[in-house]
């Protein structure tokens, strides 16, 4: 039997990133407190009560099995992990985020600790407004009028502006609206790691880049002068024909896509190891190609400096791979970074992972997936 309780809160954020802050808060109250049902939009609005910068808040529905002291609790421990410090100043303070139980059910509650319904939420535009969003008809058990009723006859008339921002209900729900993203790095940076765990994670068609096959592969770490055109030619054709074949149709069953290399990596690695002749001949070839491919949504770069990477590198054990010098390393680094700063109509996200082990640290990982999260929630 299904004992859940229906609740609504209230989000509001005012300091640093203040969109991340309302989905950090929607993610860790999901996790805590129950399961998020509803969403509203995010309205910016003017400080209330005292001098600072504009709000951004939002309301939510949420399912719970909590009780509504537990439900506080658990609320409590979400705006201290979010930065919130409560003091004892008196008056309204600034705050990186602000949640308010609203309703909980229809129940009256006051106590020393929590007033339910919330005693001053027909006072204030910015809960209404967003409420009116996901709960329109729902009544105030003691004043008795529904949201739509409380917010016409509302005394605070505060310029709103509803902008277009949006929260999710998941990190799922997040990347799903990208429909597909690229994670790229240097030899060994863990970029097809992070890709797999990624799908794995979050329900995403892998594209993987396949070349282990390559029959110019050994020869050119053995003689990079005489193999850099066939390789990278070869490399060029291979990589148009896969990128081409998986990314063509989109798989029904899966969330979004996401790739372990970018076909703009052909270009990259090959101003690294041909000549200037070749190059030239090289890139009219592959800006044909170029134009034809699908273009990621974001487009991520795994940094390693180049003493990490030679670890990983002979970590993995390919003999191909283990004459690969630091100052080649670097020069690939540097070919993205150049590419990254060089196309600001991308959009990318550098994280360095020099000091990180996202394979056997879930912290590792968690600060990866945040990070990209933060980027995301950014976009328009």
């Amino acid at each position: 039997m299904n004992n859940s309780k229906t609740t609504y809160l209230s989000i509001g954020s005012n300091l640093g990133n203040k969109l991340n802050n309302l989905q950090e808060a929607v993610f860790a109250i999901q996790k805590k407190a129950g399961f998020i049902t509803g969403l509203s939009s995010v309205y910016q609005t003017p400080a209330w009560g005292f001098e600072g910068e504009d709000f951004l808040n939002a309301c939510l529905s949420l399912q719970t099995f909590l009780s509504p002291e537990q439900l506080l609790e658990a609320i409590l421990e979400v705006e201290t992990s979010l930065g919130r410090k409560r003091g004892n100043e008196e008056g309204y303070q600034p705050r990186t985020i602000d949640i308010d139980i609203l309703y909980y059910e229809r129940e009256v509650i006051n106590t020393e600790n929590l007033v339910i319904p919330h005693p001053n939420l027909q006072n204030r535009r910015f809960v209404l407004r967003p409420l009116a969003d996901i709960a329109p008809q729902f009544y105030h058990p003691i004043i008795n009028k529904d949201t739509r009723n409380l917010l016409q006859e509302c005394p605070d008339k505060s310029v709103m502006e509803k902008t277009l921002l949006k929260l999710y209900k998941s990190k799922e729900e997040l990347f799903s609206k990208l429909h597909f993203i690229t994670i790229e790095g240097n030899i060994g940076a863990g970029k097809t790691t992070l890709a797999k765990m990624i799908a794995d994670d979050f329900n995403a068609k892998l594209v993987l880049e396949r070349f282990a096959d390559n029959p110019f592969l050994p020869k050119f770490y053995e003689d990079q002068s005489r193999y850099a055109f066939p390789l990278e030619m070869s490399f060029l054709a291979d990589r148009y024909q896969q990128f081409t074949d998986d990314t063509s149709q989109f798989d029904l069953f899966k969330n979004f896509m996401v790739s372990d290399y970018d076909i703009y990596k052909s270009l990259i690695f090959a101003n690294v190891t041909l000549q200037k002749e070749e190059f030239s001949l090289y890139r009219k070839v592959f800006t044909f190609m170029h134009k034809e491919v699908v273009k990621p949504d974001i487009f991520i770069y795994l940094y390693q400096n180049s003493e990490r990477l030679l670890s990983n590198i002979k970590k993995r054990g390919r003999d191909y791979e283990q004459n690969i010098s630091a100052e080649y390393l670097d020069k690939i680094n540097r070919g993205y970074l150049d590419f990254i700063k060089s196309s600001p109509e991308r959009k990318s996200l550098i994280i360095d992972v020099s000091e990180l082990d996202f394979v056997q640290n879930q912290n590792d990982y968690e600060f990866i997936l945040d990070e990209i999260q933060r980027f995301t929630v950014s976009l328009p």
